[in-house]
């Protein structure tokens, strides 16, 4: 898999040198920008917050600020009406949710647990977004891709990456490292309960993880990297499973093109790069890399 995945970033290097200039600007002097909950444009009610002072930059904030035994929920509804459900923790502190679809009107709303699997809406909202750009919601930490700029892995992209130069050798630095360093863990993957996010300081002192710390992994370094970074969650087959997508000035969204098997290039998916000579297993776990459906972007 090494030989392979080395041919196609040759060839894709060879390409990317046409654009070289391209390639200077968009990545230089790049520094990561952090959400923040700037209080200017704020929905409250006495159980939950919702801040959207930086609606233009791709993302939300919120947090739950009653009382309850059990998570509350956020839902945030895209302007195509895909709906996107997250977890949202209760000892008031805000977490961060992309608005991955776009321009347009999105709803978000906060539910809390009342009975059972019943929620209550605790706050909700309807607003009108205009992307600052439309790598906003991929170039910034969120709920799914938890990052700093003192977190284990910036420092470790920021490592990785020093002396690359062009955003295409970065990319293949890092997909090389994740795939090389990290394996798959079966044992989680059988066990792993519902809501399960991924922990990356977690995932990197243990050097093992699912999909989506694969996944979540990835994106975050490459995002630390100023790499618009989609992490992509769907389906193979009836199996869920998560990956990713990368964009780059000279080639677009990256989503199949980064491994060749001497016939075909297979989707940009760390996790079956990294297991797919190993395992008849994870083969069968989640099938060769031609069969992704992607469902949502964080």
């Amino acid at each position: 898999m090494k030989r392979k995945i080395g041919f196609a970033l040759a060839i894709l290097a060879v390409y990317g040198m046409m654009f070289y200039g391209a390639i200077e600007v968009y990545a230089s002097g790049f520094e990561i920008p952090i959400p923040v909950a700037s209080g200017v444009s704020v929905s409250s009610t006495a159980t939950a917050e919702i801040d959207y002072s930086n609606a233009r930059d791709g993302y939300v904030m919120a947090r739950f600020t009653g009382t309850a035994s059990a998570q509350a929920r956020v839902m945030i509804t895209t302007p195509r009406g895909v709906q996107y459900q997250y977890r949202l923790n209760t000892n008031g502190t805000w977490e961060v949710f992309p608005l991955s679809g776009g321009n347009g009107e999105y709803t978000i709303g906060v539910f809390e647990p009342v009975e059972g699997n019943r929620f209550a809406v605790a706050n909700r909202i309807t607003i009108n977004v205009i992307l600052a750009n439309e790598f906003a919601p991929f170039l910034r930490p969120n709920q799914f891709v938890n990052f700093n700029r003192n977190s284990s892995v910036v420092t470790l992209a920021n490592r990785l990456a020093q002396g690359s130069s062009s955003t295409l050798e970065t990319v293949g630095i890092v997909y090389q490292y994740v795939i090389d360093n990290i394996e798959y863990d079966f044992q989680l993957a059988a066990t792993v309960q519902s809501g399960y996010v991924p922990d990356l300081e977690e995932v990197l002192r243990r050097r093992r993880g699912i999909c989506f710390d694969f996944a979540s992994l990835m994106t975050a370094m490459l995002r630390s990297q100023g790499i618009p970074t989609q992490l992509v969650i769907g389906y193979v087959g009836d199996v869920f499973h998560a990956w990713i997508s990368v964009h780059t000035p000279e080639t677009g969204w990256i989503n199949n093109i980064i491994s060749f098997d001497g016939r075909t290039w297979q989707i940009m998916d760390p996790t079956f790069a990294a297991t797919s000579n190993q395992s008849e297993e994870f083969l069968n776990l989640i099938g060769d890399g031609q069969s992704h459906q992607p469902t949502n972007l964080h």
